[in-house]
């Protein structure tokens, strides 16, 4: 069942809004988002939450000056999505400014697993360094930091992810996850993390007087490649993230971009002139994770770190192929999924439980959260998908809904049967682990009863949150321009509106999508319904988003069409 339901806002903080410049309908929009003082809109540098309040940020920028200082060889160990990507080349590309001898190993997920294993540690230290540095994970390394350890390499972790009950025993942990943490942005993504260890790195060499105001790098070069690691990461953007992508959007927009970032705004055929954050989650950033889920992300990472534009734009065409490829795999493994939960043999009817939970022998490890995702969109519920993995393992990635906190529920599950769960990790709406193939349902049934006690029949139906009606005067393109001025992501949600239309005319394109013309009074809008066939009735109750759709040089206001009843 779905419900189409409007936002509260403030009338109040809406007016204050309006009455410094704002748009009304734009005022009451961010009013409902939680924005009480046009202040909280501000996007510049200066409002940075500072450095100084992470906790372990001032030891690890101690640590990495003298690590400099002494020319000992660090080593950045990535992870293989976007973040970690980002994160890595973030790190390259700072500390190789700020005099680093730096390198990087992001190795294959098939063979290695997630974060610093004890395998990594090994194929790291063949490279020699004095110092490993982690990206993107490392929180729950315990094992592969003591390896390290046993072997003379230091570790500085720098993650974002939650910690498990025990902290590695590096030399550095910069996480604003971590226990006595003060900083008050906990939603900052892997390349955020790293992005601050450089601003907090550049002030310590300043005041050693290795560089000064003047002489100083420009650590804001870096904004593109951190604004699309935390877009494609999913993280909230709340105020503090929301200036990062801002002044990464500002720079792509400006042509200011690294080759690689370009190179994938091509790859994608999207204008980087008009970059938003649509574009880095379902475009730029498709294409970078692409490598990760169906090789390894050495060449996503290459991608990033190179000035030769046309090296950049060979990298971005063969990520394009990849991802082409991962449609491919994903459409087949979703049907497949599709006719185990309800083909003529379906063991479980997703609307009669609280979870899905599918696995299938030879689905690809790669791309069993985008499946998930699918899934999850799909029925509303929390879901986890499983493929095989190595030595009578299964790996499964999952995806879940508001309400519902998808690594605490694997941490009761654990709890609840020790040793049923080999390992896991994640954070509230994604996580992944590792299993026993023989004891799947076991799992499966152990998940359904925390969701059983976690969620209510509310929280199971699925509501499209709207900003309610707008007036005719909205469906113009310089409205749509202020609307995609601001920075929108999760927890920020782009604008949806919804009202009542007569169906003037419908067509079907490419046998999958529904073109329409709706009406309303005297007024006429053009309006489709992508991966939507079936035809409406006269009139219906529509939530929709707005575009501005440019053809021949002529730009028309089109609504995206949500959801219609």
């Amino acid at each position: 069942m779905t419900r189409i339901a409007v936002r509260s806002f403030s009338s109040e903080h809406a007016g204050k809004l309006a009455g410094s410049g704002l748009h009304p309908t734009l005022a009451r929009i961010l009013s409902a988002r939680g924005v009480r003082e046009p202040a909280e809109l501000a996007t510049d540098l200066p409002g940075l939450e500072p450095p100084a309040a992470m906790k372990g940020i001032d030891h690890a920028a101690a640590y990495l000056a003298d690590a400099i200082a002494a020319g000992r060889r660090l080593l950045i160990v990535a992870d293989y999505d976007c973040d970690g990507a980002t994160a890595c080349a973030v790190g390259v590309r700072g500390l190789r400014m700020l005099g680093a001898r730096i390198d990087y190993i992001v190795p294959n997920r098939f063979e290695y697993g997630y974060g610093l294993t004890p395998e990594i540690v090994a194929l790291a230290a063949q490279q020699q360094p004095d110092v490993i540095v982690t990206v993107d994970n490392g929180i729950a390394s315990v094992d592969g930091v003591a390896a390290a350890n046993a072997l003379g390499i230091d570790v500085v972790v720098t993650d974002h992810h939650l910690p498990g009950e025990q902290l590695p025993d590096a030399a550095v942990i910069v996480n604003p996850n971590q226990p006595g943490c003060e900083f008050p942005s906990k939603n900052l993504a892997g390349v955020g993390v790293m992005f601050y260890v450089l601003l907090a790195l550049r002030a310590e060499l300043r005041r050693r007087g290795v560089f000064d105001a003047q002489t100083q790098p420009r650590l804001d070069t870096l904004l593109d490649l951190v604004a699309l690691g935390t877009v494609a990461d999913v993280v909230k953007l709340d105020s503090n993230n929301r200036i990062l992508v801002a002044q990464g959007l500002k720079r792509m927009r400006a042509g200011r971009m690294h080759a690689g970032v370009a190179a994938l705004f091509r790859a994608a055929g999207r204008e980087a002139t008009r970059a938003n954050t649509f574009d880095l989650g379902f475009g730029v950033g498709p294409r970078l994770n692409a490598a990760g889920r169906l090789a390894d992300m050495s060449l996503g990472i290459e991608c990033l770190l190179t000035d030769d534009a046309n090296r950049a734009w060979e990298i971005a065409q063969e990520l394009d192929g990849m991802n082409r490829e991962r449609r491919d795999i994903e459409a087949g493994m979703q049907q497949e999924a599709l006719q185990i939960l309800e083909g003529p043999l379906g063991a479980l009817d997703p609307a009669a439980r609280f979870t899905v939970t599918v696995f299938n022998d030879t689905w690809h490890q790669g791309v069993i959260g985008i499946v998930a995702s699918r899934l999850k969109e799909k029925y509303h519920r929390p879901t986890i998908t499983f493929a095989p993995g190595d030595d009578e393992l299964i790996k499964g990635s999952g995806r879940s809904i508001p309400g519902f906190h998808l690594r605490d529920a694997l941490d009761l599950v654990s709890k609840r049967h020790p040793g049923l769960l080999v390992k896991f990790g994640g954070h509230a709406m994604a996580a992944g682990l590792t299993l026993r193939a023989d004891t799947f349902g076991q799992f499966m049934e152990a998940f359904e009863a925390v969701g059983r006690e976690w969620l209510n029949d509310e929280q199971l139906a699925r509501v499209i949150e709207t900003d309610g009606d707008i007036e005719d005067a909205c469906f113009s393109p310089e409205f749509v321009s202020l609307l995609e001025q601001q920075v929108w992501g999760q927890g920020f949600p782009a604008p949806t509106f919804c009202g009542e239309f007569d169906v003037l005319r419908q067509s079907v394109l490419k046998g999958k999508h529904l073109k329409l013309q709706l009406g309303r009074g005297s007024q006429r809008f053009d309006a489709i319904w992508f991966n939507h066939a079936d035809s409406l009735g006269a009139s219906a109750l529509v939530a929709y988003r707005l575009d501005n759709n440019t053809f021949n040089g002529i730009t028309r206001v089109q609504m995206v069409i949500e959801h219609a009843q």
